[in-house]
């Protein structure tokens, strides 16, 4: 298994964003696509949540385009938190930062609801039960009309499915750099340190958490964004 750090990912805080390119295909698009699509469909969002945030990547990115938007971020992990303080450290004024914190166990006290919930890689990590809380806290935070996005890790729905997109997901992987061991180390995270679930469970678990409209943003490889609207 790989070794844990200050995180639950299999990267240590401090090299997340350089590991995390060399893990995940795409997922820098992952960023590019939420935004994309925000402005779409809210053009200038008055408050946006982003849970799971990790380093703050994608609030960094989102000051080019939105320049009128506050910030909330939230994670589970300090270390992480640390490092997004120091990324957005030039737009103190239109950021909060909560302290560390599941997306499941964020207090629904906010004075005003968010326009944008997003949670990119974040949830796979948690058990049916968790995931399902911490979904249903996205939709009871957000405001009417809002927009949740999530991207996660997904199952394909074959054990054969499992397998090829395994290995194709090893290939990409150790096309980046990895050694063989690396790549090893952390397709065997799947079912075991974080647990997707299948694009048709993704569909059915929004619409039972009471989102009016489901709909897929992207897949690719095992990764498969959502977005969906209160």
């Amino acid at each position: 298994m790989a070794k844990q750090h200050d995180n639950v990912t299999a990267h240590s805080s401090s090299e997340y964003d350089e590991q995390i390119l060399k893990t995940i295909p795409y997922y820098s698009k992952f960023h590019e696509e939420t935004i994309h699509l925000v402005e779409a469909y809210i053009q200038q969002p008055k408050i946006w949540l982003d849970t799971g945030c990790g380093t703050g990547v994608l609030v960094h990115k989102c000051f080019e385009v939105f320049h009128e938007t506050q910030f909330i971020l939230s994670d589970p992990s300090e270390a992480m938190l640390e490092v997004a303080r120091q990324n957005l450290s030039e737009h103190t004024n239109m950021v909060k930062i909560l302290e560390p914190v599941t997306t499941q166990d964020i207090p629904l006290y906010f004075t005003t609801k968010p326009d944008v919930i997003t949670a990119i890689q974040a949830h796979h990590y948690l058990s049916v039960p968790d995931r399902i809380k911490a979904t249903k806290v996205c939709y009871d935070l957000l405001n009417v009309g809002g927009i949740y996005i999530t991207f996660e890790n997904v199952s394909p729905m074959t054990k054969l499915g499992i397998e090829i997109g395994k290995q194709n997901w090893g290939k990409y992987q150790f096309s980046k750099g990895k050694t063989k061991q690396q790549v090893e180390n952390h397709l065997a995270r799947f079912g075991n340190e974080y647990f997707p679930i299948t694009v048709e469970e993704h569909i059915d678990l929004y619409r039972r958490c009471g989102f009016k409209v489901v709909e897929m943003l992207w897949y690719s490889y095992m990764q498969a964004g959502f977005f969906c609207i209160k």
